[in-house]
């Protein structure tokens, strides 16, 4: 008799919903990557609304410390044995391509605000190099990370149940885009940073440089 297929877990489900609903939108947003040569200007995706979090040195930072700076952001966590390495490294080979000219922030979430204290983020914003000066690490209450991660910045991330754990380091399936925003507190661009195709030293990072660029001419 044949076996019946079991119903896969809930957790797998929403995984897989996050990772085509990502792909939808990385194929929308894509046209929100502006032709240079031309200086097409980027539409504007949403509106960023108030937040208050606390950053890696343990002082609270609201959507007003942001405004006036076009700002990068993604969404990691300390414990992550995935992306969140190669995520972070690459903030950092942003904050080295900024010219000191250039005001534009770096803000990094955390999806485990249980475990990543501000002490937490500090050390591993140091192991990476961060400079507070221009990259703010991000922690609060699970309600407020979501807020401002999911609800304004689109950078989604499901917790995966403990009986689908495949380490205990397995905690969150997440975004694994940066993006963009300008400084009216408008999201403006959408990147993802790694897969199948995706060059980041040739091809997205010199977009997102550009991108910036350009923001930071806009009135």
């Amino acid at each position: 008799m044949a076996e019946i297929p079991q119903p896969m877990p809930r957790t797998l489900w929403l995984g897989m919903g996050l990772v085509f609903g990502l792909l939808g939108l990385a194929y929308l947003l894509s046209f929100a990557e502006v032709d240079r040569e031309h200086k097409i200007p980027l539409p504007v995706i949403g509106q960023i609304a108030d937040f208050t979090l606390t950053n890696q040195n343990g002082q609270l930072t609201t959507l007003a410390d942001l405004t006036n700076h076009v700002w990068a952001a993604d969404i990691i966590f300390t414990r992550c044995a995935g992306p969140c390495p190669r995520l972070t490294a690459q903030m950092r080979s942003l904050q080295d391509l900024l010219p000191p000219t250039s005001t534009a922030r770096l803000v990094t979430l955390t999806t485990d605000p249980d475990f990543d204290s501000p002490a937490i983020l500090k050390r591993y914003g140091d192991h990476f190099g961060a400079d507070s000066n221009r990259w703010t690490f991000l922690t609060g209450t699970k309600l407020q990370i979501a807020s401002l991660g999911s609800g304004s910045l689109k950078l989604a991330a499901v917790p995966v149940k403990l009986a689908d754990q495949k380490s205990v380091a397995d905690l969150f399936i997440h975004s694994t885009y940066f993006v963009l925003v300008d400084k009216h507190a408008q999201l403006r661009g959408v990147f993802e940073t790694g897969g199948d195709g995706v060059d980041w030293t040739n091809a997205t990072q010199p977009k997102i440089l550009a991108t910036i660029r350009q923001l930071e001419r806009e009135p």
